[in-house]
């Protein structure tokens, strides 16, 4: 899944920062072991429960619905050298006639955790052990109510077979974090070092930290949820890249609060209409060109919001009778890095 669920502490690259000590700590798996259960176990939840999750049909494919942990416990076992997560959450994704599908996803999963100090980059890795809950999928509301009642009925099976291949079959891939001065970047499978994540954007330049680098699919009449991220001090801002294909569409940046409302009066069957209070801020972003935002906020966790709709942002996408079938869709590469205020890109 999205994001760095677990952590392996700094203070380990620090105590052990010399190629002596690397050496020591990747030539033995029970030190790793140690380090990692004493010091990266304890975030594996706080970090799952920071921001969504991407959701993707097809490896290496575009970003095509999020998942949004809400509840997460874990267990440490000594004994097998292995870190137990059970979570739950909700999330959607869009499919075509159907819509806009929101669903309820649970889970519990054994991983077995290691992780390789390299000289530029520590790789954390997260491997499927065994499945000791299957993700139990429950579609909350569809979107388009002809395809509801198919969703809900035993014809309907497709709609949960499609949320448990997404949900499940992510989860049981195992992921790669690989963590560097750069920020955090993710791969599900195994990538082994000096491998690192494909992203569209290059953002190894800089000094900042780079929260996301994808691509994401927003259909006509719809709205994608990007982040939760931290502004971790008040002298820091966010930096955008951006370069979309399909119609033209809003960028608004809501705060986290007022994002998590929206987005699960969306999942309960609310109609998509305007946020529960005003973006902190917004601008268009037209296809073709690359677009760079720096946008100084308070302290604080915010969304980015891609809106490709005529019922929240100043643009409208044209009007296409196969907008239920995939037409008038808006493809959007982005990074989102966090930075100092008087930074430039």
């Amino acid at each position: 899944m999205k994001r760095v669920w677990f952590w392996v502490p700094v203070a380990a690259g620090l105590l052990f920062g010399s190629a002596c000590y690397r050496d020591t700590i990747n030539n033995s798996p029970g030190l790793r072991w140690w380090l990692f259960s004493n010091f990266g176990a304890t975030r594996v939840c706080p970090e799952m429960l920071k921001r969504g999750a991407p959701l993707k049909l097809v490896e290496g494919g575009n970003t095509i619905g999020r998942y949004f942990p809400e509840r997460c416990v874990t267990q440490v076992n000594d004994a097998t050298q292995t870190v137990t997560l059970q979570f739950g959450g909700t999330g959607f994704a869009w499919t075509p006639l159907a819509g806009r599908i929101h669903f309820g996803a649970d889970a519990a999963i054994e991983y077995r955790m290691d992780f390789y100090l390299g000289e530029d980059a520590t790789y954390v890795w997260g491997k499927s052990q065994r499945i000791l809950s299957e993700p139990h999928f429950q579609v909350l509301t569809v979107e388009n109510k002809v395809a509801d009642w198919a969703a809900r009925s035993p014809v309907g099976y497709l709609a949960t077979v499609f949320g448990n291949q997404i949900v499940a079959s992510k989860l049981a891939e195992g992921f790669t974090v690989v963590r560097s001065e750069d920020g955090d970047e993710f791969a599900l499978g195994y990538l082994a070092p000096p491998a690192r994540p494909k992203r569209p954007f290059d953002t190894e330049k800089g000094d900042r930290f780079a929260y996301s680098n994808e691509t994401t699919e927003v259909q006509a009449e719809q709205v994608d949820f990007l982040g939760p991220f931290d502004v971790v001090e008040g002298d820091q801002a966010l930096f955008l890249r951006l370069l979309g294909r399909g119609p033209a569409v809003d960028v608004l940046v809501v705060r986290r609060g007022a994002g998590d409302l929206w987005r699960r009066g969306l999942q309960l069957g609310a109609p998509l209409g305007p946020p529960p209070e005003p973006p902190v801020s917004g601008f268009g972003l037209q296809p073709g060109a690359e677009v760079r935002q720096k946008i100084a906020l308070p302290q604080g966790q915010y969304y980015v919001v891609i809106d490709n709709s005529s019922r929240v942002g100043l643009i409208s996408p044209p009007f296409n009778l196969l907008g239920s079938l995939g037409a008038n869709v808006a493809t959007v590469s982005y990074a989102v890095e966090l930075g100092e205020r008087d930074d430039t890109f």
